[in-house]
């Protein structure tokens, strides 16, 4: 197995290669700052690609998704002023739409699985999930105020509403962390179909590293991936359950 990761270079994304890479599954990492792989740049599974997913050219991007059997994108917004304000406003959607449609175009007689890494701030309108009036009224001002959460928005309605079910080329999983936090190790957490708590007034907090042990899980075992696909699966620290 073969991975392209998005934003490998992020918090996350590191932790979703390093976790491919304990594994034993090939990664080809995208990354503006090679210097964040000195200390696993030695890997034989490690290809990395220096290159932002939105300026690298047509051709490249086929040649990189051409040999892959899935593709994870940790791409988000930098929590600074910069980050959150600045552009580019929607770089979660636009290089979801930009990976999808070169799928679409090479992929012949394969599946390319594709995890996104999403938010408990989204709801998922197919499974009925709906914000109280207090949260949706934090929300519309949210959505008002902060790109990041307006693109995370519409980067699952994409998903949802263009690559759908029926994509003989790709399938998804949207998988929704709460309140991310950094570990160590990998500790205990759950995985529900909904949120069990609100993302604005009861937060939880979910591990960046449990976050890419499950995605990693997800391509690993294919009853998972099965259990899940199509869906937006949401993770928490186990800790967090009871409190």
């Amino acid at each position: 197995m073969k991975v392209l990761v998005l934003g490998a270079n992020g918090a996350t994304g590191f932790n979703v290669v390093t976790q491919l890479l304990k594994r034993g599954i090939s990664v080809k990492a995208f990354t503006r700052n090679v210097e964040k792989f000195d200390s696993i740049k030695s890997s034989k599974h490690l290809e990395i690609i220096k290159a932002s997913i939105l300026e690298i050219d047509n051709q490249k991007l086929k040649q990189c998704l051409s040999d892959v059997d899935a593709v994870i994108s940790c791409l988000g917004h930098n929590i600074s002023i910069k980050g959150i304000l600045g552009k580019p406003y929607t770089l979660v959607t636009d290089s979801l739409i930009r990976v999808t449609s070169i799928v679409n175009e090479i992929s012949t007689n394969r599946t390319i699985k594709i995890i996104l890494m999403n938010t408990t701030a989204c709801i998922n309108k197919l499974q009925n999930e709906k914000f109280n009036k207090k949260e949706n009224l934090v929300m519309k001002i949210m959505r008002f105020l902060l790109p990041p959460q307006r693109d995370n928005e519409s980067a699952i309605e994409y998903l949802f509403e263009t690559i759908g079910m029926s994509n003989k080329n790709i399938e998804w999983i949207a998988v929704r962390p709460d309140t991310l936090i950094n570990e160590v190790e990998v500790s205990e957490y759950t995985v529900h179909p909904s949120p069990i708590r609100s993302p604005i007034f009861n937060a939880g907090k979910t591990s960046r590293i449990n976050v890419a042990d499950f995605m990693v899980s997800l391509l690993k075992d294919d009853e998972l991936w099965v259990k899940w696909k199509y869906k937006t699966p949401v993770i928490y620290n186990m800790e967090q359950i009871n409190k």
